[in-house]
């Protein structure tokens, strides 16, 4: 079984987790609301994936780089830690881009 899927999903979660502790822009400037805005919106997400799993529209081909551990049928343990990257890179991405724009209006006036 392979690791390296997994380990460039965890890589990656911690750039953009240095990212957001440097600028404080999301997990690192409200903790409590940051965890249940990821906790939504992966719980969201993998009811997503469930529907689509269901339907036939999903499923999962054998790799060598996934450790080939599944949560549930065709649902495979890199799954969640791929969502959560997804959320955690959407929310650092747009309050950035907030935090930018908010500046930007500041200049202005």
């Amino acid at each position: 079984m392979g690791l390296l899927h997994l380990a460039l999903l965890l890589t990656a979660i911690l750039c953009v987790g240095l990212v957001d502790a440097r600028w404080r822009l999301f997990v690192w400037a409200r903790p409590r609301r940051a965890l249940l805005v990821l906790a939504a919106g992966v719980a969201f997400l993998l009811l997503w994936d469930a529907a689509g799993i269901a339907t036939g529209i999903f499923s999962r081909e054998g790799n060598p780089f996934s450790t080939g551990i599944l949560l549930a049928p065709h649902l495979p343990v890199e799954e969640p830690v791929f969502l959560l990257f997804l959320v955690q890179l959407t929310m650092v991405l747009y309050s950035g881009l907030l935090r930018i724009l908010r500046r930007r209006a500041e200049q202005r006036s």
